[in-house]
């Protein structure tokens, strides 16, 4: 059984997307629905726009989107792909809903862009930040939080495989973890260039706004069965889910364990980069892992898809 999967923030890149832009017809169709549906010009961002630019959270996540559906689509209309599941890794998650046919390509890059202005914004509303933890495990790492939370909040805000975690919260509380936590045994502490402390409680201001652009956007029921970062099992009541994503930790490692539990044993990962496929390999060696990020890859994965 097949899932396919979306990346999240920091696996965009340069250039992403223009190959298949430029040679598959379902793939450009979702560049301009998105480019048209947000008034932005998608295509020169990913294929134009430098490191720093494309970094940027409200780029970072609208040229996601669009290139992991543009992969997806391609993918399907060579293959007629069925999948058992689809998941997304934080903004990821809504490019799975659109794959699923539970958000239109439209509705689901005008919520990214939504998103992505208050994300990008969240750090005036509420100052915080992030940071990397590689090395030791969630319950260590929550043992640990617990000491520093007298200055202020830190919290575990991706669980992204084993070893490798991502904390969020008050400045004061992140620069104590980047000095406590190599105290008990985390190996390295990496501060991220990020706008804000997300999946922690510092968003609820962006959370509570997002949800009303949420309740106003048509939800379908779907085609295909997505995974929630937040339950880490398959979704329904999506405008609540995505609301409280922001706010709630990514439990990726959990999402990957359940649908190995629920029979998915092929993962295929759709639009920049592979960061899901290289958590994969942590979190489940027997899983088999795949990706979609050009012409080439997608003519891969074609071949050994056919039939499913």
């Amino acid at each position: 059984m097949i899932a396919v999967v979306f990346p999240g923030q920091g696996s965009q890149a340069p250039g992403m997307g223009e190959d298949l832009y430029h040679n598959d017809s379902f793939a450009r169709q979702v560049f301009d629905q998105v480019s048209n549906a947000t008034g932005v010009n998608v295509s020169d961002l990913c294929f134009h726009a430098d490191a720093e630019t494309l970094r940027e959270t409200q780029n970072a996540q609208l040229a996601l989107y669009t290139c992991g559906l543009a992969a997806w689509y391609a993918l399907h209309e060579m293959t007629g792909l069925k999948p058992a599941a689809m998941a997304g890794h934080s903004v990821g998650e809504y490019a799975a809903l659109a794959a699923a046919g539970v958000l239109s390509v439209e509705a689901g890059a005008k919520l990214v862009q939504k998103r992505g202005d208050l994300m990008s914004r969240a750090g005036a509303m509420r100052p915080g930040g992030m940071a990397a933890v590689l090395g030791l495990e969630r319950d260590e790492l929550e043992s640990a939080l617990k000491d520093i939370s007298e200055s202020g909040v830190a919290v575990i805000a991706n669980d992204n495989c084993p070893g490798q975690l991502v904390i969020s919260g008050d400045m004061d509380a992140i620069h104590k973890a980047t000095a406590v936590l190599p105290e008990k045994g985390a190996k390295r502490v990496l501060p991220l260039n990020v706008s804000g402390a997300f999946h922690s409680p510092l968003m609820e201001d962006s959370a509570q706004a997002m949800g009303e652009h949420l309740r106003n956007a048509k939800f379908n029921a779907g085609d295909v069965k997505v995974y929630s970062n937040v339950t880490t099992e398959p979704g329904d009541n999506w405008p609540d889910l995505l609301e409280k994503q922001l706010m709630s930790p990514v439990r990726w490692t959990e999402s990957i364990q359940n649908m190995r539990r629920d029979g998915i044993n092929k993962f295929i990962e759709c639009g920049s980069g592979e960061v899901l496929s290289g958590l994969l390999r942590r979190i489940d060696k027997e899983a088999t892992s795949m990706k979609v990020v050009d012409t080439a890859t997608l003519a891969e994965v074609a071949e050994q898809v056919k039939g499913n």
